[in-house]
């Protein structure tokens, strides 16, 4: 694989700031894809959530349940320790728009009522690690030491 490559994937700040992002966001994208993948947390696995999304519109549901499931379980995981956080928070960042888009935006913005406001501040850690990358205390600032 080209070095260059790996070098972007793994690029990152210096600051210790995005740790403060990625613990809390990683054990809720873990949970909430666990929801999903397990029908861990009193959540519905695989078939029901495939169902659900099947009825909202998002066919073919299994697949999208377990592409969702996977992004926030696989995704959360990657950005609580740090490992390849840029492709992680393009992942969760996409799967926070469908959320918003395909679910909430009619709610309005307040989670009382269901509506957009938890999935868009998920949407703004997400982009906000998407540009920062992990930061100083990382997998990836282990993995590439000499960036600046």
């Amino acid at each position: 694989m080209n070095a260059s490559l790996i070098n972007c994937l793994l690029s990152t700040s210096n600051s210790f700031a995005p740790l403060a992002l990625r613990v809390p966001a990683g054990i809720i994208f873990m949970a909430h894809g666990a929801q999903k993948l397990f029908g861990a947390f009193g959540g519905y696995g695989l078939e029901g959530t495939g169902q659900w999304m099947a009825s909202i519109g998002l066919e073919p549901g299994y697949l999208m349940a377990l592409l969702a499931g996977s992004a926030e379980f696989f995704g959360g995981l990657a950005i609580l320790i740090g490992l390849l956080v840029r492709p992680a928070a393009a992942a969760l960042a996409i799967a926070m728009l469908v959320a918003i888009f395909a679910v909430h935006i009619g709610n309005g913005l307040f989670m009382s009522n269901n509506g957009y406001e938890f999935g868009l501040a998920l949407l703004a850690i997400s982009a906000s690690l998407l540009v920062s990358g992990g930061g100083a205390l990382s997998v990836d600032r282990l993995l590439n030491p000499r960036q600046g």
